[in-house]
């Protein structure tokens, strides 16, 4: 006979069992594959509107080969990029204040960041969930993100409401 008092079952509320608990569900859980709250506070669906507006507005104001590609199953910190060409540093600039105003105003959401105004080659429109990219020809030529994010999914603009400028 031992003289230590027999171990008690851990309970439920036992940090202890709560810790091995939670460690057992999200063991097999990949965060990209199933968004947390805590990586996508607005989950998808927000950020898949962020970018029918943003890919409108582009369209609306002539932008050319405008793409919206989903990376969410790439990226932990943005869910959609929406990409689009110019062909002046004037309408670059329009585009990139056109959807600046619509996404704050009809969508009630605020840029983070913006990079690139002044030289108007590249324009990088942050909202946090959704990444605008504005190039000029040459510019998205050179760095060719499509295929940098390849492994992301192209929404057809269709699947948006939005038809192509052809």
């Amino acid at each position: 006979m031992s003289d230590h008092p027999p171990e008690k079952p851990a309970s439920p509320d036992d940090p202890q069992s709560q810790q091995k608990a939670a460690a057992e569900k999200y063991a097999s859980r990949n965060p990209m594959e199933t968004p947390s709250r805590a990586i996508r506070p607005h989950g998808l669906e927000d950020a898949r509107k962020l970018a029918a507006e943003a890919a409108r507005v582009a369209l609306d104001n002539n932008g050319r080969d405008v793409m919206v590609i989903d990376i969410s199953g790439q990226s932990a910190e943005f869910d959609f990029f929406v990409i689009s060409t110019g062909t002046s540093r004037r309408q670059l600039h329009a585009i990139s204040e056109q959807i600046d105003d619509a996404l704050e105003k009809g969508l009630g959401d605020h840029r983070m960041g913006i990079e690139g105004y002044q030289e108007s080659s590249w324009i990088v429109l942050d909202y946090g969930s959704l990444v605008v990219h504005l190039f000029d020809e040459e510019t998205r030529e050179y760095y060719d993100l499509e295929s940098l994010w390849a492994d992301g999914t192209v929404v057809p603009l269709a699947d948006l409401g939005l038809t192509a400028n052809d």
